[in-house]
């Protein structure tokens, strides 16, 4: 009988997974691996060798590390429902005009709820993860996440939809590490190779990184049903054709195919007319924006007013904000200007270290 109680670990076969299940090996608790398969890249149409977190190299990393080890591993096959989920919701962004974050939706709605539920039919006690995150329980009773000591590695922002009754059962053995410390118990543990195993930064279905011809992929007559519309400027004065509007986010600046004689960068996209408006680099610069499918986190909710740092992409250092109530969701209203706040991004609020919540981006500049 364990001393600390039964875990179940997602386990990738990375080095932050694959510690992570060791470290809490190691500390005494009963450990059961779990390897998911999200997605398998013929299905995308890609040529592509499969990278990442879904190949069979994977997938034996992870099974020969709890062999060793002397505890379970399993495979469990979620591609229908993350397909059906992830990749709809992923397309259907596009075709709206947004920037889905893939990543989120699959922490919030199908990477959890699949470990919470296995790990129930094998009374597991707690699931763990290798992100780089703290959990801890605030004096409200809530259960709150916390940015990772390592801030280059940091993943709270990715974890903003997890709900209570998910934090209440997960343990991030990595938010009080930086990478180089795991990558040196990987080394200890016996995992030299592992330890300086590469990172994959690519969307998971997307294994060229070419998210246009996954697109066009999916969704059939996509590339004739958008092609032929305009770049126009702010003032709404055509400036040159472009490919398709899901095929331009916001910020954008590389692979325009237009030449204006100076920079120019995607300022917004409207379907409904199929243009893409074009402006300065200043013109990406905006203060307010609505934020809708909330998930409160550290407080059950917000009173107007109230101050926070908030992020609206990963890497985002984050901008000083007042947070009111709308009728539709949060109104952010930025200290100083942001630049880039792109639609169906995530924006995660913090005090301090801690989140607050976070929700995905409906619009700037208020109305």
């Amino acid at each position: 009988m364990s001393r600390h109680g039964k875990v179940l670990v997602a386990m990738s076969g990375g080095v932050d997974s694959t510690v992570t299940a060791l470290m809490l090996h190691e500390q005494g608790y009963e450990v059961v691996g779990i390897t998911m398969k999200t997605w398998d890249y013929a299905s995308s149409g890609s040529s592509s060798k499969e990278t990442g977190c879904c190949n069979l190299d994977s997938f034996n990393d992870a099974r020969q590390a709890a062999v060793h080890h002397g505890f379970p591993h399993f495979i469990l096959d979620i591609r229908e429902e993350f397909g059906s989920f992830v990749v709809e919701n992923f397309v259907e962004e596009y075709i709206a005009g947004r920037t889905p974050n893939p990543c989120v939706m699959c922490n919030t709605h199908i990477k959890w709820r699949a470990l919470l539920k296995r790990a129930n039919a094998l009374n597991c006690d707690f699931i763990a993860t290798g992100h780089y995150a703290s959990i801890y329980r605030h004096n409200n009773q809530r259960y709150v996440i916390s940015k990772g000591k390592d801030e280059t590695k940091d993943q709270s922002y990715v974890l903003w939809g997890l709900q209570q009754d998910l934090l209440s059962r997960t343990i991030l053995p990595l938010g009080n590490y930086h990478k180089t410390e795991i990558r040196q118990m990987a080394h200890d543990f016996g995992y030299p190779e592992l330890a300086k195993k590469s990172e994959s930064y690519e969307i998971c279905f997307v294994p060229d990184n070419d998210y246009r011809g996954f697109l066009k992929n999916k969704v059939a007559g996509l590339e004739e049903r958008v092609s032929g519309g305009w770049f126009v400027d702010k003032h709404g004065k055509k400036l040159g054709q472009h490919k398709g509007y899901p095929f331009y986010t916001i910020g954008q600046r590389k692979g325009l195919d237009i030449a204006l004689g100076k920079p120019a960068f995607v300022t917004a996209i409207h379907p409904e007319t199929n243009t893409v408006v074009l402006g300065d680099e200043k013109d990406l610069e905006q203060n307010k924006m609505l934020v809708t499918r909330l998930n409160f986190i550290k407080y059950d909710g917000i009173e107007d007013g109230m101050e926070a740092v908030t992020k609206i992409r990963y890497k985002d250092k984050g901008t000083f904000s007042h947070l009111f109530n709308h009728d539709q969701g949060i109104e952010v209203q930025f200290f100083e200007h942001v630049k880039g706040i792109a639609p169906g991004q995530s924006a995660v609020f913090y005090e301090g270290n801690d989140v607050i919540g976070g929700g995905t981006i409906m619009r700037s500049q208020l109305d």
